[in-house]
């Protein structure tokens, strides 16, 4: 997945632990950008959970139009449970992917739909809610392009401080 890049949109988050864990998953998944519209967020900022500082590294903007963010190149992939979506369990994910979803207590708009190049949902009971749905979405990304990103990832170097465990063969 040479010159790939995955940048997330977040559609007017109302919950900044949800976004604080949307950052963490950003910096486990390797994303490039995280944009966000709406004022909730930046309303309970101060209460912002990113706990591995993933906004150092990875930048969070707000915007007041997530489709004006999209780079050039990029394949806009709408994550929505909703009818004629096609389930994420089938879906090739592009290699230079802008990920929008919506917020937590509504629906990504019929205008934004209308300008993606994709719509898949996660097959469930129910709805999962913002930060769990973004991570199972970079996680299959990163799971289905085995042979590349995946072995250059070595354990001791990524695991938590406190993780010294081995498996004994």
């Amino acid at each position: 997945m040479k010159n790939s890049f995955a940048y997330i949109g977040l559609l007017n988050p109302k919950s900044p632990e949800n976004v604080g864990m949307v950052m963490r998953a950003a910096g486990c998944y390797a994303a490039s950008k995280v944009f966000y519209t709406g004022e909730r967020f930046d309303r309970a900022r101060k209460f912002f959970t990113d706990t591995k500082n993933a906004h150092e590294k990875i930048p969070l903007q707000v915007t007041d139009d997530l489709l004006k963010t999209i780079p050039e190149g990029a394949k806009v992939v709408a994550v929505e449970l909703i009818e004629g979506a096609t389930p994420l369990i089938y879906f090739e994910h592009p290699d230079q992917a802008y990920y929008i979803f919506g917020p937590e207590d509504g629906s990504i708009s019929q205008e934004v739909l209308n300008a993606c190049d994709h719509v898949v949902y996660i097959p469930t009971i129910g709805c999962m809610n913002l930060a769990a749905t973004v991570n199972v979405v970079l996680y299959d990304r990163l799971a289905k392009s085995v042979g590349t990103v995946i072995e250059d990832r070595p354990i001791a170097e990524n695991r938590d401080t406190n993780n010294r465990a081995i498996v004994k063969k």
